[in-house]
C-alpha cells in the first residue's frame, strides 16, 4: 500500500499543475452496456452481463466506477472497478482498482481488506497516448492480486495495447492488438502458454447507432476477438444505454 500510496501522490502532483488550461466545468456521465459474454483483453470472464458505469469529469481530472454482473450463470464474474485518471491532451496516465467477487482461492471477497497477502484488490497504473489514428496503452499492475514469478516475487504483471479506430462501410471500426510482453508464464492470464511473450488480443469491433426514435438511438456493437496464445475465438455483441 505505501508503494500505491507514492505513485498516487506522484500522480496528482503531476496532474495539478496541468489542469489549470482545462475546461472549468465538472461533467458527469452515466450509462451501462448488455454484452452477450464478457470478454476482457482476450480472456472469457463469463456469459452475458450488464456493465454499468458512472463517472466524473473536472479539468481534465476523472473519476468513473465501473460494474460488470453476470445475468447468463449465478457464478459469473461480479466485477467493481474504480478508475482515476488524468488526461491532457493526447496523454492520459490512471490508477485503476480491480475488484472481483470471489477472487483468487486464498482472498475472501472483503471490499474494504487491503492486506497486502489478502485483498482482492488488483491495482494497475497505467499510461497511454492518444496520437488520433492509433493509440498506445501500457498497464501494470502495481499491487494488490498479481502473478508471481518462479522465484516468489511479484511479477508486475503487464499489458500493452494498441488500438486503431477507422470508419468503412457506414460503421465506426476499431482494430485491437494487445499483449503480454513479459512474465507471461505466470498463470495470472488464464491458459497463456508463451514463456515471456504473448499476444492475447486481437479484436475487430464495429458500431453503428441503431434509430429508435426520431430523438432516441441506441449504439449497437458487435466484435470479433482472437486470443493466439490459447488458440481461442470468440464473437460478441451488445447495446450501450
Amino acid at each position: 500500500m505505501k508503494r500505491l500510496m507514492k505513485v498516487a501522490a506522484l500522480a496528482a502532483a503531476v496532474a495539478m499543475p496541468l489542469m489549470a488550461n482545462a475546461q472549468d466545468k465538472v461533467e458527469a456521465s452515466i450509462g451501462a452496456d448488455v454484452v452477450s459474454s464478457y470478454i476482457w483483453r482476450g480472456q472469457d470472464l463469463g456469459g452475458a452481463a450488464i456493465q454499468p458505469t458512472i463517472g466524473l469529469e473536472y479539468k481534465g481530472l476523472s473519476l468513473e466506477a465501473w460494474g460488470s454482473y453476470g445475468i447468463q450463470d449465478k457464478d459469473d464474474t461480479k466485477e467493481f472497478d474504480l478508475t482515476l485518471s488524468y488526461t491532457t491532451g493526447g496523454l492520459t496516465v490512471g490508477l485503476i482498482d480491480y475488484f472481483c467477487v470471489g477472487g483468487p482461492e486464498n482472498c475472501p471477497a472483503k471490499y474494504f481488506l487491503y492486506d497486502a497477502h489478502k485483498t482482492a484488490h488488483t491495482f494497475e497504473a497505467n499510461v497511454g497516448y492518444d496520437f488520433g489514428c492509433l493509440s498506445v496503452n501500457w498497464f501494470t499492475n502495481i499491487g494488490g492480486v498479481d502473478a508471481y514469478t518462479e522465484k516468489g516475487k511479484r511479477a508486475y504483471t503487464s499489458y500493452i495495447e494498441l488500438a486503431a479506430p477507422f470508419k468503412l462501410g457506414g460503421l465506426d471500426w476499431e482494430a485491437q492488438l494487445g499483449a503480454i510482453p513479459y512474465s507471461a508464464n505466470t498463470g495470472y492470464y488464464e491458459d497463456v502458454n508463451a514463456t515471456d511473450f504473448a499476444v492475447t488480443n486481437v479484436t475487430l469491433k464495429a458500431s453503428k447507432d441503431i434509430k429508435i426514435t426520431d430523438s432516441f438511438s441506441v449504439p449497437l456493437f458487435g466484435a470479433i476477438t482472437a486470443n493466439p496464445s490459447t488458440q481461442k475465438l470468440f464473437f460478441t455483441a451488445g447495446i450501450t444505454f
